[in-house]
């Protein structure tokens, strides 16, 4: 087996291979929430399409620009700079664009401590039936 066939196939093991011709990126806004009243309303673990919400769940919320370019309930997408896939499981005010709001439980200090970022996220478009 060549060099470049073994990097291959060790990239893939890793989850590391390139994406599919499918995947879109876009920089986007990268703030953090989480389940207290001050930051939702009076149904902090309720997210906006009805899915409840617990500490540890790799979640997020998009701006609803985001969602008509293809980032709907239950898309998975990669964020820069976080291990794993996160789930859009919630929706955010009309007035943010290009944004997505990291869900972290009830971590408040640690949603204050990730702030404000610019970020590369990735998805794959979902599937036309």
């Amino acid at each position: 087996m060549s060099t470049l066939v073994r990097m291959l196939a060790m990239l893939s093991v890793l989850g590391l291979a390139a994406c599919s011709d499918d995947t879109r990126t876009l920089t986007v806004t990268a703030t953090a929430y989480t389940s207290s009243p001050g930051e939702t309303d009076a149904r902090p673990d309720e997210a906006a399409w009805g899915d409840i919400l617990r500490p540890g769940m790799k979640a997020i919320a998009v701006s609803r620009d985001l969602i008509d370019a293809g980032l709907d309930h239950g898309t998975e997408v990669s964020i820069e700079g976080l291990d794993g896939h996160y789930v859009v499981l919630d929706k955010m005010n009309r007035r943010w664009t290009e944004k997505i709001d990291i869900y972290m439980g009830k971590d408040v200090a640690g949603a204050r401590a990730w702030g404000r970022r610019t970020v590369e996220i990735a998805w794959e478009p979902a599937q036309e039936e």
